[in-house]
């Protein structure tokens, strides 16, 4: 599941769950939407996801880079390690802020 939602200058993304192939086909809508609120700062809650593949990394890029080219910043929160794998194995870790102080009450596994 991914939820969104916005602040005077942040959208936050809250992904539950898998964030892969079977999930494709609502990622259009959210990055239409997440775009179309044009927020300076984007900040990804990743402490629900349970997988990753490189599908949900295509979407999490698709997401960094809209929000760089309005000229603002997409940032990683309570994303572990395999994800961060995922996504430096795609060449995109760099397109991401990653928030190491932040600390998931409960993170799936």
């Amino acid at each position: 599941m991914i939820e969104i939602a916005a602040s005077a200058t942040t959208t936050t993304v809250t992904v539950t769950g898998d964030l892969d192939l079977a999930e494709r086909a609502q990622f259009p809508e959210v990055t239409a939407r997440v775009s179309g609120l044009r927020r300076q700062l984007l900040v990804i809650d990743m402490c629900e996801v349970t997988f990753l593949d490189s599908t949900g990394a295509a979407f999490l890029i698709a997401l960094a880079d809209a929000a760089i080219k309005r000229g603002g910043a997409a940032v990683l929160r309570g994303a572990d390690d395999r994800e961060l794998f995922v996504l430096e194995i795609c060449g995109a870790l760099g397109n991401f802020r990653i928030d190491a102080d932040h600390r998931c009450e409960q993170r799936a596994s």
